[in-house]
Order: structure tokens, then C-alpha cells, then sequence
């Protein structure tokens, strides 16, 4: 029985060794981390945190924390950090990455539909022959009466209707690829 504790002793030991070989704010950093991804967790539609890999108890305390109020809901995710220091963290931010990616994908097609658009309206032709590259379908007479329209609108501080236009027909052309 006694070797049994020493066993035991030297296992807590050495677990206990890894925290001590890390400062106080290295601790309060990764506890500081392990707080926010709960936050971020708890922001997720039920659907998506299924996803995730998380023990069941993680997972419901997660599930709590989105039906409480303001004070509650700080202390459940002061919880849910603990819960999470016993979870894989890498395969939790992977899970997350994966369900973020097709939004970030979304959000940087649109900047470049705004890009294009906004260099059309500014007069930059060459542009036109990128988006001929770029689109098979591309009307380029219909774009540049667009664009000229756009300016014209511009100059004389219309409402931006053609510049409108031009998003939503590269956008439609975009989503035709």
C-alpha cells in the first residue's frame, strides 16, 4: 500500500512541478484564455457547440451559461474555465476554426467585391480586364456603362444606385463560378 502512495505521490508531483515551472502570470494568462474560449463557446448556437469535442458536463454547463443573467452567468463561466483546463484546448480551437472558416471565407469575398466595385466607380479601367480574367460571363460594355453611371451619380451626389448594381452583378457573376 505504501508503494502504491509513493506512485500516486510522484505522479501528483510532477503535474504539480509543471505549474510551478510557470511564472504566476504565465497561470493567470492561460486561465485568462481558458475564460474566453468559454465566452466564445457559450456564443455558439446549440447546433455548433455540438460540434465541438467537450465532455457532456463542459458542454452543459455551456449550455446553461446562454439562459442566465449577468451575475450568474460571470461565475458559471469562471466554471466552465475550470471545466475546460481538463479538455483538449487544441482540438476544441480546431473544431472552432473549422466552424468559423466558411464565414471568414464569406466575409473576405465580400471585401473584394467592394474592392472591385470601388475601383470601377473610381475610373480605374484596368480593373475591367482583372474582372474579364476573373468572370467568363462578364458583360464589359454593360460594367462600364455601370461604372460611368456610378460617376456620373457620384459627381452630382445622387444616391449610389448603379454602384449598387455593380456589387450585385459581380456578386451574382461570383456566385455562378
Amino acid at each position: 500500500m505504501n508503494a502504491n502512495k509513493d506512485i500516486f505521490s510522484d505522479e501528483t508531483s510532477a503535474s504539480e512541478q509543471s505549474d510551478e515551472d510557470k511564472s504566476k502570470s504565465q497561470v493567470k494568462r492561460e486561465r485568462e484564455a481558458l475564460k474566453e474560449l468559454g465566452q466564445e463557446l457559450s456564443n455558439l448556437p446549440i447546433k455548433q457547440l455540438q460540434l465541438i469535442p467537450l465532455d457532456d458536463n463542459t458542454r452543459t454547463a455551456i449550455i446553461d451559461v446562454q439562459k442566465m443573467k449577468k451575475g450568474a452567468m460571470k461565475r458559471q463561466l469562471q466554471h466552465i474555465s475550470s471545466l475546460l483546463r481538463d479538455e483538449d484546448e487544441t482540438a476544441i480551437r480546431l473544431a472552432l476554426d473549422k466552424i468559423s472558416l466558411p464565414h471568414r471565407q464569406q466575409v473576405k469575398a465580400h471585401h473584394q467585391l467592394e474592392e472591385w466595385r470601388d475601383a470601377l466607380v473610381a475610373g480605374e479601367d484596368s480593373i475591367i480586364a482583372e474582372l474579364t480574367n476573373h468572370f467568363n460571363d462578364l458583360d464589359r460594355q454593360y460594367l462600364m456603362q455601370l461604372a460611368r453611371n456610378a460617376r456620373k451619380e457620384l459627381k452630382l451626389e445622387k444616391p449610389p444606385k448603379s454602384a449598387r448594381i455593380i456589387f450585385h452583378y459581380l456578386k451574382d457573376l461570383q456566385t455562378q463560378e
